[in-house]
């Protein structure tokens, strides 16, 4: 890659889009994150952002030279226009047209659009995001057509050449935890399950194998679901 490529990582402060992070730092000179305060029903992991950017930072030296500014944007016109179990305290459940109610209609394509609007004025080229069709809860926003599609009209829209990459979208949560593995070890994993946050509750109460969370919620159980099979696949692998 050309040493001017510069990258703007969705990060929310949860697993996927810390994984992310890390990918992006591996990869690109300079780095600037982007997040998004849309009214969230786990408006905390707002508060673990600051937190993981530091430790990313000192857990590589190069991590740090490479991690710039990070963006805060309100986006509070979403829960405003959306009522969902991810912007308001209901019970979750499927709803007729077989997306649980956690579906925030529009949300990625506004995130993504912020961001690509955030990139133009920052001469970022890259635009990084933790979308993922194999272990999701079926959110079309999240699918690989969708971020294709979204990429060329927003270089259309802004006569730009924006790339955006989906590291995680073949991935399913096993293999994001070996992903985290392989781009900084162990403590980056641990890192990953003490600190991020992604349980739709917003529950930090206590610390499990796989992190903080209610582990019922749809964010919870897959999470859960991934790290135990990515820790029984590391017990199982030869010394």
């Amino acid at each position: 890659m050309l040493a001017t490529d510069t990258a703007l990582v969705l990060f929310s402060g949860g697993q996927d889009s810390t994984t992310c992070l890390a990918w992006a730092l591996q990869r690109y000179q300079r780095v600037e994150t982007i997040g998004f305060d849309y009214g969230q029903r786990h408006a905390i992991e707002l508060t673990v952002r600051p937190s993981l950017l530091e430790q990313l930072r000192a857990h590589k030296p190069q991590w740090a030279q490479r991690l710039g500014e990070d963006h805060m944007i309100d986006l509070s016109l979403i829960s405003a226009l959306s009522q969902t179990a991810m912007t308001e305290d209901i019970e979750i459940v499927m709803q007729e047209n077989g997306l649980p109610n956690t579906f925030v209609p529009g949300r990625n394509l506004l995130f993504m659009t912020v961001a690509a609007t955030l990139a133009y004025r920052r001469g970022l080229t890259v635009l990084v995001g933790g979308m993922c069709e194999t272990d999701f809860s079926g959110y079309p926003d999240c699918r690989d057509d969708t971020m294709k599609a979204l990429q060329v009209a927003l270089n259309l829209g802004m006569d730009t050449r924006l790339k955006l990459e989906t590291p995680l979208m073949w991935l399913d949560k096993s293999q994001t935890w070996e992903l985290a593995q392989s781009l900084g070890g162990v403590g980056l994993v641990d890192m990953i399950r003490a600190s991020t946050h992604t349980c739709y509750k917003g529950e930090r109460g206590a610390l499990h194998d796989w992190g903080y969370g209610c582990g019922a919620c749809p964010a919870c159980e897959l999470r859960a679901r991934g790290y135990r099979q990515f820790a029984a696949a590391a017990a199982n692998k030869p010394a």
